[in-house]
């Protein structure tokens, strides 16, 4: 009787054990459909007409039209940067544009490459040239950027093109940011473009990626953008030469 009691109990114990390894892998499944079903919730999808087939033609082509009405602008700055920081006058560096995809972005140099004795680059306030500080509050250093909204890199609206190195710092919510093409103006830069903290720009960015991108929306912010440029407004951080590096928040949300 004990040897079929004993049977019995292995016979129920490996029922159960194989019952919790089947739920367990089926629990597993189940958390992964719903983090892809997560995901897919939280990605960016195009909204609307305006998103899906309008944006990119016509930042194409405001973009070109741009470029030939500033090129003659664009030509005299850069011979007048050149001449001023005795070098090359364009600045071009990788940037993340839409899904991390790394490009190179064209600038205007705004600094000269002066170093101290160890051969280490001066402090960004000691490096601006008077010219290279005018071309930033006018934002002429950003007209050779139109190439790259010609190229498809950017659109004329979009969170603007971070550094790479920021890219491992993002919490979540901040990565979103990348999930349209980033632009040569945002919702950020027309509210208060370098003057807002990183977590409020980060917050902006995102507003603008969730809230919905429509026409009215993204003129609303070029004609902000416009203003702020005109009254210099929001040009650099409060006794700060350049924007400061950004360090991570250290909150994953």
């Amino acid at each position: 009787m004990n040897k079929y009691i004993k049977s019995g109990l292995k016979i129920v114990g490996c029922i159960s054990a194989l019952a919790a390894v089947a739920g367990g892998i089926a629990f597993i499944g189940e958390r992964i459909d719903e983090l892809k079903k997560y995901g897919k919730e939280l990605r960016h999808k195009p909204y609307g007409v305006y998103e899906r087939f309008v944006k990119r033609p016509l930042d194409c082509f405001l973009g070109t039209g741009a470029l030939i009405v500033f090129s003659p602008v664009m030509i005299i700055t850069a011979i007048i940067t050149a001449i001023d920081i005795n070098g090359n006058p364009f600045f071009v560096q990788e940037r993340p544009g839409k899904d991390e995809k790394i490009f190179k972005l064209i600038k205007l140099k705004s600094m000269n490459d002066k170093k101290d004795e160890n051969g280490e680059l001066l402090p960004d306030s000691e490096r601006i040239t008077p010219f290279g500080a005018f071309v930033r509050k006018t934002s002429l250093d950003e007209l050779w950027s139109l190439v790259n909204i010609i190229k498809g890199d950017c659109a004329v609206v979009g969170p603007r093109p971070l550094l790479v190195k920021y890219l491992p710092l993002y919490n979540e919510e901040q990565k979103h940011r990348h999930d349209v093409r980033p632009g040569l103006t945002g919702l950020a830069q027309a509210n208060g473009r370098n003057a807002l903290s990183w977590e409020d720009k980060f917050t902006y960015d995102v507003e603008y990626v969730r809230g919905g991108i429509t026409f009215l929306k993204d003129v609303s912010i070029i004609i902000k953008t416009v203003k702020s440029t005109l009254l210099r407004e929001g040009i650099n951080q409060e006794g700060q030469a350049t924007m400061e590096e950004f360090k991570g928040t250290g909150i994953n949300v």
